[in-house]
Parts: structure tokens; sequence; C-alpha cells
């Protein structure tokens, strides 16, 4: 908000769509590529190495770099890195389209991933900035809908873009879609987002984003290959060497708060008890979610023999389950509270459950139509948590840790998930053993549908120690009279 403003900003609720028209571009954009795998096997004639940057790449950079993009919008003003972010992610996006080799695709993908660790943390910052407390929860659930539905259009939407071939672009198009999403983005944001940069003008740190993004780096790369390359010697030492790389980091943060300079990380975050609860349960739902999403596009064309567009049908009820929910979660939240996240993440693990006996029961008759049901209320359980899950962690969130905060928890959830798409993936790969058959893919699925069920019990055991909102604040949303949404309460302060 510009200085010497009072009052929240007028304009906030249209400029929402703005804002989470650039999130779904990030998160359709961290699935799409799993539909599309053997059209670029077949077009671009990519390895399995050159596959697993393409998907995998894009997740590194794009998480190595968030904590970074916060703060940079921190210091340079988070409308200005909006548009300049979006501007980029949408010109990557054409270089992704237009690349004629692997490596050229490698390429554009890591730049998609970067100008992707610009845009998104503004997103959340903005948010954070800009509503009132009173009016937050209901905004980030916005932003949690708007994530939950890109990861799931990458499955329906990707499926149904190769299927349909449009303007015989192929894969090609997958990308091209961003454009006009990208543009109309950017245009309504100009217009739409307040001018003003933080009043403390922080220094960006270059030691801090070193180490952070180089500390992720050692662990994700080998997370992102190890399995494709077998796990030479290489990959356990950066995995050895990320722990002591990100400790030593956080002792020269700490080291700085000391001499009065202004770290990368802002630990007076971590001293919040929600935000640590908040963070552990995004690890453990988002770890779920998309090794569960990564794991059955393979089951569904490799072991189903589906083709893309009757992968994205069959994903469609999942979608349409996690679009209800989330819209539904809006309202429980405010009533509830953390209760909604245990709820959801149970119900999620139900669907999981189901699935495995579904599993055990077909073996070799496996098909489409039997997994539609569980899958479905994976999808409603997840639709349920994932909204309630981000206003919980962020309401509380001062607005000048508003891109900290916002970097971090981006991190945390990408990461998440890719360590869960890494170590599920291994898991299923390792009971797959190399069979093609219905039933080997339906066997191997159900050892990751167990890890999965598990996370997502720890993720619910540990939400019911998220707070539930206050009374006051309830009754401040019921005599809400404003013309624009009804308003969501806040959360209690967090415990300390």
């Amino acid at each position: 908000m510009p200085a010497g403003k009072t009052g929240p900003y007028p304009r906030r609720w249209l400029m929402l769509p703005a804002l989470l028209a650039a999130m779904f571009m990030a998160q359709f954009d961290l699935f799409v590529v799993n539909v599309a795998a053997p059209s670029l096997q077949s077009d671009l004639h990519a390895s399995q190495a050159a596959l697993q940057l393409i998907v995998g790449g894009y997740a590194f950079t794009y998480a190595s770099g968030l904590v970074t993009g916060g703060r940079l919008g921190d210091l340079f003003g988070h409308r200005r890195l909006f548009l300049a972010g979006t501007l980029a992610f949408t010109a990557a996006s054409v270089l992704c389209a237009l690349a004629q080799s692997p490596g050229e695709l490698v390429t554009a993908r890591l730049l998609q991933g970067l100008t992707g660790a610009a845009m998104v943390p503004q997103v959340l910052a903005v948010i954070t900035a800009e509503f009132p407390v009173q009016e937050r929860p209901k905004a980030l659930s916005w932003f949690g809908v708007t994530m939950g539905i890109g990861a799931v259009a990458g499955q329906v939407l990707g499926g149904a873009l190769l299927g349909l071939n449009l303007f015989d672009l192929g894969w090609r198009v997958i990308f091209l879609v961003n454009v006009p999403i990208g543009i109309l983005s950017l245009v309504a944001a100009k217009w739409l987002l307040p001018e003003g940069v933080s009043a403390t003008r922080p220094k960006l740190d270059p030691l801090g984003v070193i180490g952070i993004s180089g500390g992720l780096g050692l662990a994700l790369v080998p997370l992102v290959l190890g399995r494709t390359v077998g796990w030479p010697v290489w990959t356990w030492i950066s995995l050895a060497a990320a722990g002591p790389v990100l400790v030593l980091t956080l002792l020269w943060e700490r080291a700085l708060i000391g001499r009065g300079g202004q770290p990368l990380l802002n630990l007076d975050l971590f001293r919040t008890r929600t935000f640590n609860r908040g963070l552990l349960v995004n690890v453990g739902a988002f770890a779920s979610f998309h090794s569960f999403m990564f794991t059955l596009t393979l089951v569904l064309q490799d072991g189903i023999h589906l083709t893309p567009l009757e992968a994205g049908l069959t994903f469609c009820p999942l979608g349409v389950g996690f679009a209800a929910a989330s819209i539904t979660a809006q309202r429980l939240v405010s009533r509830y509270g953390g209760l909604v996240i245990a709820a959801g993440m149970l119900i999620a693990g139900t669907g999981l459950l189901s699935l495995l006996v579904v599993l055990q029961l077909s073996g070799t008759d496996t098909t489409a139509l039997r997994v539609v049901a569980p899958i479905t209320v994976v999808g409603i359980g997840n639709g349920l948590a994932v909204p309630a899950l981000i206003g919980a962690v962020l309401a509380g969130v001062r607005p000048q840790q508003a891109g900290g905060a916002a970097g971090i928890l981006t991190t945390s959830q990408q990461f998440a998930s890719a360590i869960g798409i890494a170590v599920l993936g291994t898991v299923f790969f390792a009971a797959l053993g190399g069979r093609t058959d219905t039933a080997g893919f339906a066997s191997a699925l159900q050892w990751e549908a167990s890890f999965s069920f598990a996370l997502a019990l720890v993720a619910a055991a540990v939400s019911t120690r998220l707070p539930r909102p206050s009374r006051s604040a309830v009754r401040v949303a019921a005599s809400t009279t404003a013309p624009e949404p009804a308003a969501q309460p806040s959360l209690e302060a967090p415990g300390r």
C-alpha cells in the first residue's frame, strides 16, 4: 500500500483474479509436462534423463528461487516484481514452445522456473499486505483453490490439449496456452495493483541467497535425477552436503541479525508455533497429494494404456471434487479453523484407503472406471485442506513480513512436492520392478498410496494443533455488511 494511505486498498477484490491467474500458470506448468512425456519422447527424441530435467528442472529452479523472489519483492516492490516476473514467465513459455531439441527445452524450462520464482511470492505478499486481517483468510483460501486447480488442470486440461492437437501443434500447445493468460494477467495487474515498496528497504543478503539456493539445489538435483541415473556416488554426496550448507546458512543469518543486518530469512517467523506447524502440515499434504498425482498419471497412461485425453477425462471428477470442496472450505474454516484441514486430510486418507482396496481386489482387471470414485474422494479431501491450510499459516503474518513468509511457504510446498515425487516415485518404480502389465502397475500404486496415506494421517494429526477462529472474529464476520464478497474472520493470534 502506498505510504501515507489509510484504510484497505479499495480495489483489492478486483485485483485478486489477476494475481491468481499468474499462480495458476506456475502451478499448471509444474504438472502439465507429466502428461506430455510420451509426446516429447517421440517428437524431440528426449532421453529419460532429458525428460527428468524437463519435468524436474522447472521444479528445481522454481523452488530454490522462491525465498529470494520474496525478498526481491520486499526490496523493489511487489507490484514491480510481479509485472516483471509475469512478463518473463510468459516469454519463457514461448521459448519452451519454440524449442527444437531436448537441450533447448531443458534450458527454457530452467528459465521458466526462475521467472516463476520471481512472480509467485508476490501473489501471496500482495494478498497479505493489502487485505485486512478479517478478510485475509478468504483471499488466501482462493489462492489455495487456484493452486490445487492448477495442479489438477495440468493433468485434465493438459491431456485434453494434447488429445485435441489444436492447430497440429502437438505438445507445444501446453506452453502456448500461457500466452493469453499471461497477457490478460499483465494488463489487469498493471491497472489494478497498488504502487509502493517496503518502507524498510531491506538489503538483499547475497550470502543468504547463495546459501539457501545452493543448499536447496544440493538436495533437489539428486532427488530429481537420482532414480534416472541410478543413484551414483555424486547424488549421495550432494544430499549429504545439503544439510550442512543449510545449517551454516542459518548460522550466518543469525549472526547477521546480531550485527544489525537484514537476513534473507526472517527467523522471527520460526518462533511462531502456528507458522511452524503449518509448514509441517504443508510438507505432509503436498508430498502426499503430488506424488499420488504423479504415479497415478503413470498408471493411467502406461499401466491401463489410456491416451492423454482419456487420462485427463479420468482426472475430471477429481478436479471437480477439489474445486467444489475448496469453495465450501472458505465458509467452514471461518467456524472450525484447523479442524477443517484435519477433516480434509482424513477424507483424502479415506480415498487412498479405498483405492488400496479397489486395487487389491481388481489386480489385472483394474480399469479407469474403477479408480474414479476413490480418487475423487482424494480430490475432495485435498480441496478442503489446501485452501484452509494456506490461510491458517499466513493469516497472522504482519504485512512487512509478507514477502519473506510467502517465499518460505511456497518453497516448503514445492520442496515437499519434489521430495514426495522423488521418494515415493522411487518406491513406486522399485515395486514395479520393470513390469509392464496392468497388475504390476496396480501393485506399485498400492505401495505409493500406502505411503501417501501415512503422510495424510500425519498432516491431519498436526493440523489439529492449528488455532480455531476467535469468537470475536466470528461475530465480526457475521455482522459484515460491505457490498464486496463476505469477509472471513481472522484466526486467533498464534501462540509462542
